[in-house]
């Protein structure tokens, strides 16, 4: 059964931060909140941020690559954002956010828009990378938050240790 379009963002003009994932989930969608899960759990914990403040859009801008839950596959999993929502929308919400100048870009999709030809052949490539991108894109790239991600982190304990520190002082001087 398809579900009615629920784009779901949160930003403003003043916006410092901005969270770009791939698109909201089973339940951001019925509660029309982004990160509304144990992955959003697990993102605030990763920024260092409480929940007031994750979700002030004046501060932290939230919109994925796709606005819209994109259903399920048939193994049960998320589908990937629809391919028309990003080139179509998320050049003009970049230039209503003039503010921004911290991209947490989370996961391949939002890592393929905001680094471009930039970006290495894979995820673990390009986080391994991310200094780089910070320092000539203002991209922090990640993985998902998701549960899925267990064994990835646990596989790359350097970016609990090396990349979240950073993560979380860059987020607190923009707050």
């Amino acid at each position: 059964m398809q579900r009615a379009p629920n784009p779901i963002i949160r930003a403003t003009t003043t916006a410092r931060i901005l969270v770009a994932g791939q698109a909201p989930g089973n339940l951001a969608d019925k509660l029309s909140k982004p990160f509304a899960d144990p992955s959003g759990d697990r993102l605030r914990t990763w920024m260092g941020v409480s929940d007031e403040e994750f979700y002030d859009e004046s501060r932290i801008a939230i919109a994925p690559m796709g606005f819209c839950f994109p259903g399920y596959d048939a193994k049960g999993g998320d589908l990937p954002p629809m391919k028309v929502c990003a080139p179509t929308w998320r050049p003009g919400l970049m230039e209503r956010l003039p503010q921004v100048d911290l991209v947490l870009a989370i996961g391949g999709y939002a890592q393929s828009w905001h680094l471009g030809a930039a970006r290495k052949r894979t995820l673990t490539e390009t986080v391994m990378h991310w200094r780089t991108y910070l320092e000539n894109h203002g991209v922090l790239p990640t993985p998902h938050p998701s549960w899925r991600n267990n064994g990835w982190l646990k596989k790359n304990s350097w970016f609990e240790g090396e990349v979240l520190p950073v993560l979380r002082d860059m987020v607190r001087a923009r707050l």
